[in-house]
């Protein structure tokens, strides 16, 4: 879930820890992508991400940037999304919904990398 304002209204300068960072500590939609193509269950596997949009913090920026850190770690799918809105919450009134199949990389490897 990525949503940058608590129920409160105030600003969870946290959030995108939950959906980019690199760290399984963090449990984070990013490293949730390399559990589960490592995880041997059968069949096809997708990650979705659902958050809140606000009119200074759109949820684009952090999609563009998850797709972009998912990408060099697993094979993405193509994006599919839908938008909500009108939602009677006071704080979180619109969203979106995103998900992508996601794969194994060929020739890759999801654990952690060094540089030298």
């Amino acid at each position: 879930m990525l949503r940058m304002f608590g129920n409160n209204g105030k600003l969870n300068d946290n959030m995108l820890m939950h959906v980019l960072s690199p760290y399984s500590a963090h449990r984070s939609a990013l490293t949730d992508c390399g559990k589960l193509v490592r995880s041997g269950l059968p069949g096809r596997k997708a990650i979705m991400i659902f958050g809140y949009d606000y009119n200074d913090w759109p949820m684009d920026p952090t999609i563009e940037a998850f797709e972009t850190l998912a990408s060099e770690r697993v094979t993405l799918g193509d994006q599919h999304a839908a938008a909500y809105d009108h939602l009677m919450h006071p704080v979180h009134q619109r969203g979106g919904v995103f998900a992508w199949e996601i794969g194994n990389r060929t020739g890759a490897s999801s654990e952690s990398r060094c540089l030298s």
